[in-house]
C-alpha cells in the first residue's frame, strides 16, 4: 500500500489564505488527486505548527514513499493560529529524511518564498537540492502525473497544469475528508473555497505587484461544483466556510469576462451560488467572501447593490469584502495599473455601508468593505501618505464604517512588474511608513472601531485562542475577524459571548456576558466597569454569593452594585 504525506506549511496569496484556522484548497486537491488515482493509499495529513510541536511526528514523514509539501506566501500578514513554514524550516525538516521523495507545492514553488513585506523573495535555489520535484503548476495533477508513472519524477511535467476549472471537481470532493486531520477540525477550522481562477484585469496587465493576472483570463467553477464540494466538506462536519479564492466576489459568473476590465457582475449566479450553499448546508456557522474589486462595485453599481443584498440575505454577520485600494495617489495608480481611483473606491464603500452597516446577529455589522493599502509601489513620494490619510480621515468625518485596514509593504513577486523595481522604495520610505501606521491606527482605526461597536455591545460566539499573560485573547470566526482581548485565563479553544468594555488600536478589550461572579478570575472581576482592585478583593473574600443582597453587601455601595449587575450573574 502507498503511504504518502502531506505536510501543509500553509499558503497566504492575493486570492487565497491557507494559515489556520483557514485550510486552503491546496491539500485537498492534491489528497482528491491522489485518491482518483488510487482509494487504497494511506494518506497522512499534518501541519507545520503540528511538527513544531511534535517532533515524533518526523517518523511518519520518514516512513512515507512521498511527501508532498505545499508552502507559500506572496503577501505579508500577521497571523494568530499558525506561522507559514520558512525556507531555513524545510531544510531541517526534509534533510534528515532522505528516504521518501520530496515534492513542493504552491506559490513557494511558482515564486520563490516570500517571508515577510518589503523584502525581497527568497529564490526557491535555497531549498532545490532536498525536493525531487519542485511543481511550477498545478500540484494536484503533478501528484497525478506522478503516482501514474510510479513515482518516476523524471517522467512528471512539472509545469502541468488543469485544462479547465471544471477539471477539478472530483479532486475537491474527493479530498475533502483530508481536513479531518487538522488538528482545528471541525469546530475551529475554516475551509477556504474556490469559486474562480484568473483576473478580469489580466487584459489590461493588472496590478504590477500581483500574481494572479499570469493565471490568466477568469475560468469559473461551475456553481454545482462549488455547492457539491461544500456539501462534501459539511458532511463531515465542516462548519465555517469562506468564498475567498477567487479576485472579486461580485465578478464571478460575469458576463464579458475576459472581454472587459470590469465586467457587468451577474446577480442571478450569486443568488444561486449562495443559494444553493445554504441548501446543502442548512446549519453552517460562518459563511463569508473575502475579496472584491471596489472598480466592479463603482462601475455597476446597480448590479453589485442587488449582490450585496444576496451576500447578506445568506450569508453570517460579521462579513467582510476586502477591497484592494493600494493607493488613492493618483500617480501610484497609474504607474501600477492599479484597479479604482479615490473617488471609485469612496463610491463602493458608500454602497456597502448602505446595504450593509445594520448589526446582524453576532454583534458585528453585516457586510463592511475593509481596505488593503500597500506601500513599496512604483510613483511612491512622500505626498502619497497625505493623500492616503486624507482618504482615511475623509471616511471617518462622513460617517462611513471601515471594519478595517491592513497597511503592508509590498513583496516584489517574480515575473511582476514590482519584482524588477524591489524594496528600494520601501527602504526609501522606511520612517514615513511607520509614522503613518501610528497615525492611523491612534486617529482613524480607534475612533473607527468605537462607532461600529459602541462600549456594552455584545460579541456572540468569540472564540479563545491564546494567552498573552494573564490575558486571553479570541476571536469570532470569519473574514477578518477582530482581536479581542479577555482580562483573566479563561478555558481555550471555548466559544463565548462578551461584552465591549474598551478598545485598542485593532482589538476590542471585553469580559465575558455574563460574568459567573463566583468563579471568575481576579483580572476579569477588576475588569467589570466600576469595580477595580480595591471592590474585586472584597468580592474575592466574601463569595460564594447566593443572592443579589450578599454582593450588595460586600460592595458597600448599592449604586455601583446596581450597574455591576448588568454584567454579571450569581
Amino acid at each position: 500500500m502507498t503511504k504518502i504525506a502531506i505536510l501543509d506549511g500553509y499558503v497566504d496569496e492575493p486570492t487565497c489564505l491557507g494559515v489556520p484556522p483557514y485550510v486552503s484548497p491546496y491539500p485537498r486537491y492534491i489528497a482528491g488527486a491522489i485518491l482518483s488515482y488510487d482509494a487504497k493509499t494511506k494518506l497522512f495529513y499534518v501541519t507545520i505548527d503540528q511538527i513544531r510541536k511534535d517532533k515524533s511526528l518526523l517518523d511518519i514523514l520518514s516512513k512515507s514513499d512521498t511527501i508532498i509539501v505545499i508552502a507559500g506566501m506572496s503577501v505579508p500578514g500577521k497571523y494568530l493560529s499558525g506561522l507559514p513554514i520558512s525556507p531555513n524550516e524545510i531544510l531541517r525538516i526534509l534533510s534528515d529524511l532522505p528516504e521518501p521523495i520530496k515534492v513542493l507545492c504552491g506559490p513557494a514553488a511558482r515564486h520563490g518564498f516570500g517571508t515577510a513585506g518589503g523584502k525581497e523573495v527568497r529564490e526557491i535555489d535555497f531549498v532545490k537540492n532536498v525536493f525531487d520535484l519542485i511543481v511550477k503548476g498545478d500540484g494536484e495533477f503533478a501528484v497525478y502525473d506522478l503516482l501514474k508513472n510510479k513515482l518516476n519524477v523524471e517522467k512528471v511535467d512539472s509545469s502541468i497544469c488543469r485544462e479547465n476549472a471544471s477539471a477539478i471537481r472530483n479532486f475537491a470532493i474527493k479530498g475533502s475528508n483530508i481536513v479531518c486531520q487538522h488538528p482545528f477540525f471541525p469546530d475551529y477550522l475554516i475551509a477556504e473555497i474556490e469559486t474562480y481562477r484568473g483576473c478580469p484585469r489580466s487584459i489590461v496587465g493588472g496590478c504590477s505587484f500581483c500574481s494572479e493576472p499570469s493565471k490568466g483570463l477568469p475560468d469559473f467553477r461551475p456553481i454545482k461544483d462549488v455547492v457539491d464540494e461544500i456539501q462534501a466538506l459539511y458532511n463531515i462536519g465542516v462548519r465555517h466556510f469562506r468564498l475567498g479564492n477567487q479576485p472579486c466576489i461580485f465578478s464571478y459568473m460575469a458576463k464579458d469576462a475576459g472581454k472587459l476590465e470590469f465586467p457587468k457582475p451577474n446577480p442571478t449566479a450569486l443568488e444561486q451560488l449562495f443559494k444553493g450553499i445554504r441548501l446543502v448546508a442548512p446549519n453552517l456557522r460562518t459563511l463569508h467572501i473575502d475579496n472584491a474589486n471596489p472598480g466592479v462595485i463603482a462601475h455597476h453599481p446597480k448590479e453589485c447593490k442587488e449582490i450585496a443584498k444576496t451576500i447578506i440575505k445568506y450569508h453570517t454577520s460579521g462579513d467582510v469584502a476586502a477591497f484592494g485600494v493600494e493607493s488613492v495617489d493618483p500617480v501610484v495608480i497609474k504607474k501600477n495599473n492599479l484597479k479604482a481611483t479615490a473617488d471609485e473606491v469612496y463610491s463602493a464603500i458608500k454602497i456597502l455601508n448602505n446595504i450593509g452597516s445594520k448589526k446582524g446577529d453576532n454583534g458585528m455589522p453585516e457586510l463592511l468593505p475593509g481596505l488593503n493599502f500597500l506601500f513599496g509601489l512604483d510613483g511612491e513620494t512622500k505626498k502619497t501618505f497625505n493623500l492616503d490619510y486624507e482618504f482615511l480621515k475623509k471616511i471617518l468625518d462622513d460617517g462611513l464604517l471601515i471594519r478595517r485596514i491592513n497597511l503592508r509593504q509590498v513583496i516584489p513577486i517574480p515575473n511582476t512588474k514590482m519584482f524588477y523595481i524591489g524594496n528600494k522604495i520601501i527602504s526609501k520610505h522606511k520612517h514615513e511608513f511607520q509614522r503613518f501606521k501610528r497615525h492611523v491606527r491612534e486617529n482613524i482605526e480607534r475612533p473607527m472601531l468605537e462607532k461600529i461597536l459602541p462600549k456594552n455591545t455584545v460579541l456572540k460566539n468569540v472564540f479563545t485562542e491564546i494567552y498573552e499573560g494573564k490575558t486571553t485573547f479570541g476571536r469570532q470566526l470569519g473574514s477578518y475577524p477582530l482581536l479581542v482581548g479577555m482580562p483573566g485565563v479563561l478555558p481555550l479553544h471555548n466559544f463565548l459571548d462578551v461584552k465591549v468594555i474598551d478598545y485598542g488600536y485593532r482589538s476590542v478589550t471585553a469580559i465575558p456576558s455574563p460574568i459567573d461572579i463566583n468563579t471568575a478570575a481576579r483580572e476579569t472581576i477588576e475588569a467589570i466597569p466600576n469595580v477595580g482592585k480595591k471592590r474585586a478583593t472584597r468580592i474575592l473574600a466574601n463569595r460564594p454569593f447566593k443572592n443579589r443582597e450578599q454582593l450588595i453587601k460586600a460592595l458597600d455601595d448599592p449604586e455601583v452594585a446596581k450597574q455591576v449587575f448588568e454584567y454579571i450573574t450569581i
